[in-house]
């Protein structure tokens, strides 16, 4: 196993339990606080690190890298950020780990279906904006859904973030490309 494989593994489950603990706090400045947390911040990072690793290994590896960052991010999570007295807490960690995989899934099966575009930003686009939604949704839903957080409008905000951050990361995502390719890490399928 390459070095850049494990580093990528390893990113991504630092990336989830980063977003995880950040997503328990709303941007309590401007006026923010009802609609989005700082874990939207973070947490578009984890699809740059799927579409790396789509690219530079397919989707099967991409697949391997997700599930160990979802081992990592979750079992980390429960003992760093779980509070198994408060059922938001668990309820959080139940919504991360679910939306997270499902979402980075879709995202590996997005990019895959228009890897042979000729535009290099639409895959990582399509399948990150894509996987976003699924997975803003399906988190806030499950985390939030019947309690007195705002889970709505703090859904449509850190989507609207993660949209931001989602466009933001494509140059990352090309100059990240461009060296894996120089440096023959990069499975041009």
């Amino acid at each position: 196993m390459n070095k850049l494989y494990l580093c990528l593994s390893f990113l991504m489950g630092a990336v989830v339990l980063i977003s995880n603990y950040l997503v328990q706090f709303p941007v309590n400045h401007f006026g923010l606080s009802k609609i989005f947390t700082y874990g939207a911040f973070s947490y578009p990072i984890a699809f740059l690190i799927t579409d790396l690793s789509n690219r530079s290994f397919g989707k099967i590896q991409a697949r391997k890298i997700v599930y160990f960052g979802f081992i990592i991010g979750v079992i980390f999570t429960l003992f760093v950020s779980t509070n198994f007295k408060d059922i938001i807490s668990i309820r959080i960690v139940i919504g991360s780990g679910t939306a997270f995989l499902v979402a980075q899934l879709i995202d590996i099966s997005v990019f895959d279906r228009y890897r042979k575009s000729n535009k290099w930003y639409v895959p990582p686009l399509f399948s990150s904006l894509v996987g976003s939604v699924v997975d803003t949704f399906l988190f806030f839903f499950i985390s939030f859904y019947g309690t007195t957080m705002p889970w709505i409008t703090l859904s449509l905000g850190d989507l609207a973030v993660k949209i931001v951050v989602a466009i933001t990361m494509l140059l990352p995502f090309r100059l990240f490309a461009i060296i894996f390719k120089e440096n023959h890490l990069y499975k041009n399928l």
